[in-house]
């Protein structure tokens, strides 16, 4: 394959670069800044640069497609069409969404939530063979100045989730063994596939680290995140655990299945608290 990862220079679309570079395959990775990880072919593109994303897409089999945390749906829309044109020109074989998070069956009026779904629905009824991914949390949202800092001295697991709520968590890298088995496996043409492990509650994803859990107000939350990642974006996560704390308390929750189906085991809270990489932190 020869895959041009979007979002290489970022968190998920480093480590789905890093994976596919690992395993032998031919790998351009974009990113606004033309940062990517070592063995991957940088490309810097804006997605609003329609000339731009379709020279992206020069030579390229394969696509592993990650939005940036942008949730205006006109320039979201955009941006998706530019990717669908694009891959559809260079004839793609696969192509793989990650949506950054579960999607409600309902529709929420959350930005966060509602582009996604619409870029999901466009590319799946693109000509291109798709297959969409929604992931629960991250566990690396759990590496965080912030939460590590309560974990380091007061052994406090803090987070923006109810702590009654049961949520499904994923690593990085399993996210990048997920968009490797969906580029390469068959008969998934079309699937919109929920990942996660077993869900824990917040107590029960704290005591992974030894530690009691604390639900952290969504406004204060939002006011630390605008601090490194701007009021905008800030806004717009902060957006979808309000929906949580209020109507979602099922959303990661809910059978995921999507990992047995694509043959991958996700990392427990437990073993990702006890692996060096976390400890070396």
């Amino acid at each position: 394959m020869r895959v041009l990862v979007f979002g290489a220079g970022g968190a998920q679309g480093g480590a789905v670069a890093r994976r596919l570079a690992d395993e032998g395959h031919a790998v351009r990775g974009l990113s606004r800044t033309g940062a990517a990880p070592d063995g991957v072919e940088p490309f810097r593109a804006d997605l609003g640069d329609a000339g731009r994303v379709a020279e992206a897409f020069a030579g390229v089999t394969h696509a592993s497609v990650v939005l940036p945390l942008e949730f205006d749906p006109v320039l979201v829309a955009a941006y998706v069409r530019n990717v669908v044109e694009a891959a559809t020109a260079a004839g793609v074989r696969r192509l793989v969404f990650c949506t950054g998070n579960r999607l409600p069956a309902e529709e929420t009026g959350v930005p966060a939530f509602e582009t996604r779904r619409a870029a999901a629905r466009a590319m799946l009824e693109s000509p291109v063979p798709s297959v969409v991914l929604c992931p629960p949390l991250y566990l690396e949202n759990l590496a965080a100045p912030w939460v590590r800092e309560g974990l380091a001295a007061e052994g406090v697991l803090r987070y923006p989730v109810p702590a009654g709520v049961r949520a499904a968590w994923l690593s990085h890298a399993d996210l990048a063994a997920a968009t490797l088995a969906a580029l390469t496996g068959e008969g998934l043409e079309g699937a919109t596939l929920d990942l996660g492990g077993e869900p824990v509650t917040g107590p029960e994803l704290a005591a992974a680290f030894g530690a009691r859990y604390e639900a952290v107000d969504v406004d204060a939350f939002e006011a630390g995140l605008a601090a490194v990642a701007g009021a905008r974006t800030a806004a717009g996560v902060a957006a979808t655990y309000r929906w949580i704390a209020g109507r979602g308390h099922d959303l990661y929750a809910a059978p995921a299945g999507g990992a047995e189906r694509l043959g991958i085991t996700v990392t427990s809270p437990a073993a990702w608290a006890s692996a060096p990489r976390w400890a070396s932190r």
